[in-house]
């Protein structure tokens, strides 16, 4: 191999004319970063990104963050951070078979989740409602305000500092209309993040034993991912078949999606990412078409598996118990910082001027581990 070859191997934009399709987001076509840096030698845009987020403090704190189970119901299931990295997987895959930029793609999965608050959806749930008519809460929003605020990594400004392509698709997780129309990187995280908790949470329901797998085995895309396990192994027993199907209902789901969204981008003739924004915006002939997108059978099976996961697992008596023993101890916390504002750290002291006391008290709580807050209401109210 000649010197002239491993510059076009290392050359992240000589690689990535290579190996990225004209509706891909391509670091060099990125708008660049709100406070400018110089370019990195060796990293794209969205490879420094990556490592931003990776390296920020509210990354590390979702290993410990409840994803829909807290942790004093075992420890087999998932927490933020897992599901993250899950997320992370499948939508590389979807990236690659898509020929979109997997750096770009592998930093969105990274950072979808770091505005979470602890106790998972039940915890924002709280916060949303403590802090109505003042906002309201929500994690894609608060992951925005991490990325863009909250986070200290820099002496000259707040914030990460990332580009503006991952601020947009943070903006267009929001769905608050004012955000533009999502790149296929984007839609492809969203997608990645809908396999992932559908089937991930089907594994975790039922070590937990809120569901068996015979009631599953009901729902038709679960009963045809069993199908494609017994075919491919033969009769298994159930342990096997469990595993085997989770497999393969992860599988199916990512097959249907890549073959939708070739197909959708050779029928709309997606060539680039104006086109990818003029289909989504609905000109053009497009009619509001996201690219990344199940086949109608795949989504309307996967439409009956959250429904029954909602009715049998999130909204359980078991579940809901739980939820709301620590929901009051968050809503209690609450209302005890927004009383005794000297008590929060300095840094959240001090943007209690601009922010107000209740949504700097929001933050602080939002950034708290499962743990961290069972031992400071302990500390504070016990």
């Amino acid at each position: 191999m000649t010197p002239t070859d491993w510059a076009d191997l290392t050359s992240w934009k000589r690689r990535e004319a290579h190996l990225l399709g004209p509706w891909a987001m391509h670091s060099a076509d990125s708008a660049g970063r709100v406070h400018l840096e110089p370019p990195h030698p060796f990293r794209s845009p969205y490879q420094r990104d990556r490592d931003r987020i990776v390296h920020s403090a509210a990354f590390r704190r979702l290993a410990h963050k409840t994803q829909v189970f807290t942790g004093n119901q075992g420890d087999y299931h998932r927490s933020r951070l897992t599901h993250t990295l899950e997320v992370t997987s499948i939508a590389r895959t979807l990236a690659r078979a898509l020929a979109l930029n997997e750096d770009l793609v592998e930093t969105l999965a990274l950072g979808h989740d770091i505005g979470h608050p602890p106790l998972g959806h039940a915890g924002e749930d709280t916060l949303a409602e403590l802090l109505a008519g003042e906002g309201g809460f929500n994690h894609n929003a608060q992951a925005l305000r991490i990325m863009e605020l909250l986070e200290i990594r820099y002496a000259r400004y707040p914030g990460l500092n990332l580009s503006r392509e991952v601020l947009e698709a943070q903006a267009t997780r929001k769905r608050d209309g004012k955000a533009p129309a999502p790149l296929l990187e984007t839609q492809a995280v969203d997608a990645a993040d809908s396999i992932a908790y559908d089937t991930h949470d089907v594994d975790d329901a039922i070590e937990l034993g809120l569901v068996s797998l015979e009631e599953l085995l009901e729902l038709p895309l679960v009963a045809e991912a069993a199908a494609r396990s017994d075919d491919q192994a033969g009769s298994l027993d159930d342990a096997t078949l469990r595993r085997a199907m989770l497999h393969e209902l992860v599988d199916l789901q990512v097959a249907d999606l890549v073959a939708e969204s070739r197909a959708t981008i050779d029928r709309l003739g997606i060539d680039s990412v104006a086109r990818v924004r003029a289909v989504f915006d609905g000109g053009d002939g497009g009619r509001g078409v996201r690219v990344v997108s199940h086949s109608p059978p795949v989504a309307a099976g996967k439409k009956q598996l959250e429904i029954f996961l909602f009715r049998r697992v999130y909204r359980s008596d078991r579940v809901m118990t739980v939820r709301a023993a620590a929901q009051e101890k968050l809503s209690q916390l609450f209302h005890w910082y927004a009383a005794h504002p000297d008590e929060l750290p300095a840094r959240f002291r001090a943007r209690a001027a601009e922010w107000g006391v209740r949504r700097s008290t929001a933050d602080y709580l939002a950034g708290m581990t499962d743990r961290f807050l069972e031992q400071d209401h302990e500390r504070r109210l016990c």
